[in-house]
């Protein structure tokens, strides 16, 4: 079972018909939204500050969202896709948005709406991405416009894509918050 840890008063509020792999941790003030997944060894540590996410999100394997102490908070939009081993520190990410397999977002960055952030690339704090906007590279550079409709679509399928996959885990494998039950 997933470990979701009090700290500080805060206890994580984990919404209806989301996913925590057996050992995903939750910690803290994290309000997590509807149909969301959190993957094999994420951590979303809301020990010093706190971490919103909307409907949808999926946090994939070994990824770590951590903020600063009284500084930064981690705001995450509805249908994003975090893909593995991202690490996310007190940062803005818009709706739709797609941060790729091991990229950093550093604290006070932002992740504009339908935005994709490339595999491997470190976002460095106070950066500005805009909407529909491909960024790459350490540091992080702008590289080029993304048709809105094509980041839409693309962003949709993948968030649906792991509500999809999070539904193959409630036969053992996994822990759904269902309506009414106690988090």
């Amino acid at each position: 079972m997933a470990l979701i840890v009090p700290v500080r008063g805060f206890t994580p509020e984990i919404g209806e018909g989301t996913f925590l792999a057996d050992n995903a941790t939750v910690v803290g003030d994290v309000v997590m939204g509807r149909d969301c997944s959190v993957w094999f060894n994420a951590v979303l540590r809301g020990d010093v500050n706190s971490i919103r996410i909307g409907d949808r999100v999926n946090i994939q394997d070994g990824s770590v969202l951590h903020t600063l102490y009284q500084k930064s908070t981690i705001e995450i939009g509805d249908d994003v896709s975090i893909g593995h081993n991202v690490t996310i520190h007190g940062a803005k990410i818009h709706r739709l948005a797609l941060i790729g397999m091991g990229a950093v977002v550093m604290d006070d960055a932002e992740v504009g709406e339908g935005a994709l952030v490339a595999a491997g690339a470190v976002v460095l704090s106070r950066t500005k991405i805009g909407p529909n906007e491909l960024w790459g590279g350490a540091p992080a550079k702008f590289i080029k416009m993304v048709d809105p409709e094509t980041s839409r679509e693309l962003n949709t399928k993948i968030a649906r894509n792991y509500l999809m996959y999070s539904r193959w885990y409630t036969e053992g494998g996994g822990q759904f918050i269902l309506e009414g039950e106690e988090k």
